[in-house]
C-alpha cells in the first residue's frame, strides 16, 4: 500500500511538471503572437496617420509603435552576469549596437557619442528614432536577425527574435520606409528611467456593423409582437437610437480613405508618367544604339573588303616577283651554255696570272713597277714590257741600271 501511494504521488508530480511545461509554452506562444499582432496594428495605424500629418514625438501612434518595438526587442533578453555572479538587467541597445555593426553607414557610433543620452535604454530609443528618419529600420532589424550567433548569445529560448515571428517583424517594418518622420533627439521621449507601456485600447474597440444593427431591430420587433394583447406600449423596449458620433466617425473614416485613395491615385499617375518618360528615353537610346551598330557593321564590312583587295594585290605581286626570279635564272643559265669559250678564256687568263705571280716573287721592284698581277691592266703592262725587251728572264743577269733591285 505504501509503495502504491508513493508511486501515485510520483506520477502526479510528473504529470504536474508536464502540465506546467505545456502551460509555460502556451503562455510564451500567446505572448509572442500578441506582440506581433499589436506591432502589425501599430504599423498600419502609423501609416494611415502619416497620410494626413507629419509623424513626430507628439503622435500617439508613434509612441505606441515605439513601445511595441521596444517590448519585442526586450522579450526574453538575457541579463548581464557580473563578476560576483549576479545577473543585472540589460537593454536591447546592448544587442543592437553589436549586431548592427555590419550595416553600411550605420548610426551606432553617433548614438554612442550623444551627450544628452546616457542610459542604455535611452540610447535604444534614440536609435529607433534615427533609424526611422534614415528609413533603414527594417535593414537594421534584418541584419541583426541574420547574425544568429549574436542573437543566441543575447536572448533566451522562446524569444521573438529567435522564432518564426522574426521574419514577419522585418517584413512589417519595411512599410515604414515610405513615411517621413521628424523627431527631436532631446525631448522627453528619450527618458530611459521609465519602461515603455503599450496602449491596447486603440486596437480593442468594437464596432457594430449595419447588419448587426438591423438584426437587433428585428429581434426587438419580434419580441414586441409576441407579447400579450394586454401589454401597453410602455412595456415595449425603447427604439434603438444610433449615436450621431458613430455616423460622424464612419463618415470621417470614409473621407480619410477617399483622401488616401486620391493621393495614391495621384502618386500612381505621376509614377506612370515618369515610367512612360523613362520608356520613351530608353526606346530612343535603343534606336541610337542600333543605328550605331549598323554603321559599325557597315564600316567593318568595307574595311574587310579593302583588306581582302590588298591581300589579293600582294599575292599577285609576290607571284610576279617569283616569275622574274625564275626568268633571270634561266637567262643566266642560257648565257653560260651559249658562250663556253669566254669562260675557258677567262680560266686561262686566271691560270697565267697565277703562274706569273709565282715566278716573279723574287723581283719586288717588278711588282712595284707593274703593280698587282691579278689585274688585267698590270698583265697588259707586263706583256708590253716583255715585248720591249725591258725585262730579262729570271736566269739571266739584269744589266739595265733602271731595273736593278733596290
Amino acid at each position: 500500500m505504501a509503495s502504491r501511494s508513493l508511486g501515485g504521488l510520483s506520477g502526479s508530480r510528473a504529470g504536474g511538471g508536464g502540465g506546467k511545461k505545456s502551460l509555460s509554452a502556451r503562455n510564451a506562444a500567446v505572448e509572442r503572437r500578441n506582440l506581433i499582432t499589436v506591432c502589425r496594428f501599430s504599423v498600419k495605424t502609423l501609416i494611415d496617420r502619416s497620410c494626413f500629418e507629419t509623424i513626430d514625438d507628439s503622435s500617439p501612434e508613434f509612441n505606441n509603435f515605439a513601445a511595441v518595438l521596444e517590448q519585442i526587442l526586450s522579450h526574453r533578453l538575457k541579463g548581464q552576469v557580473t563578476w560576483f555572479g549576479y545577473e543585472s538587467p540589460r537593454s536591447f541597445w546592448d544587442y543592437i549596437r553589436v549586431a548592427c555593426r555590419k550595416v553600411s553607414q550605420n548610426c551606432i557610433c553617433s548614438i554612442e557619442n550623444m551627450e544628452n543620452v546616457s542610459s542604455s535604454r535611452a540610447k535604444g530609443r534614440a536609435w529607433i528614432r534615427v533609424a526611422l528618419m534614415e528609413k533603414h529600420l527594417s535593414e537594421y532589424i534584418s541584419t541583426a536577425l541574420r547574425d544568429f550567433k549574436t542573437t543566441r548569445r543575447f536572448y533566451e529560448d522562446g524569444a521573438i527574435v529567435l522564432g518564426e515571428e522574426a521574419n514577419m517583424l522585418a517584413g512589417m517594418l519595411l512599410g515604414l520606409n515610405a513615411i517621413d518622420f521628424s523627431f527631436c533627439l532631446k525631448g522627453e521621449g528619450l527618458d530611459g528611467t521609465f519602461p515603455a507601456v503599450i496602449d491596447y485600447t486603440p486596437y480593442l474597440k468594437f464596432e457594430q456593423s449595419s447588419d448587426s444593427i438591423s438584426s437587433d431591430e428585428e429581434e426587438l420587433r419580434t419580441f414586441g409582437s409576441s407579447d400579450s394583447e394586454g401589454s401597453t406600449p410602455e412595456n415595449v423596449g425603447p427604439p434603438l437610437i444610433l449615436d450621431e458620433n458613430t455616423w460622424f466617425n464612419k463618415c470621417k473614416r470614409v473621407r480619410q480613405k477617399y483622401q488616401l485613395t486620391l493621393e495614391q491615385k495621384g502618386y500612381l499617375e505621376e509614377l506612370l508618367r515618369l515610367r512612360e518618360n523613362q520608356l520613351s528615353e530608353s526606346v530612343s537610346q535603343n534606336k541610337i544604339l542600333l543605328q550605331r551598330i549598323e554603321d559599325s557593321d557597315l564600316a567593318h564590312k568595307l574595311e574587310k573588303e579593302q583588306l581582302e583587295y590588298i591581300i589579293v594585290e600582294l599575292q599577285d605581286q609576290l607571284k610576279s616577283y617569283q616569275s622574274l626570279d625564275q626568268l633571270s635564272a634561266e637567262v643566266s643559265l642560257s648565257q653560260a651554255s651559249l658562250d663556253p669559250s669566254h669562260s675557258q678564256e677567262g680560266d686561262g687568263k686566271q691560270d697565267s696570272l697565277n703562274f706569273m705571280g709565282e715566278g716573279k716573287e723574287d723581283t719586288p721592284s717588278l711588282l712595284g713597277l707593274c703593280g698587282s698581277l691579278t689585274s688585267v691592266a698590270s698583265y697588259k703592262s707586263l706583256t708590253s714590257l716583255k715585248s720591249n725587251d725591258c725585262l730579262a728572264s729570271p736566269t739571266t743577269e739584269i744589266t739595265s741600271p733602271g731595273l736593278t733591285p733596290s
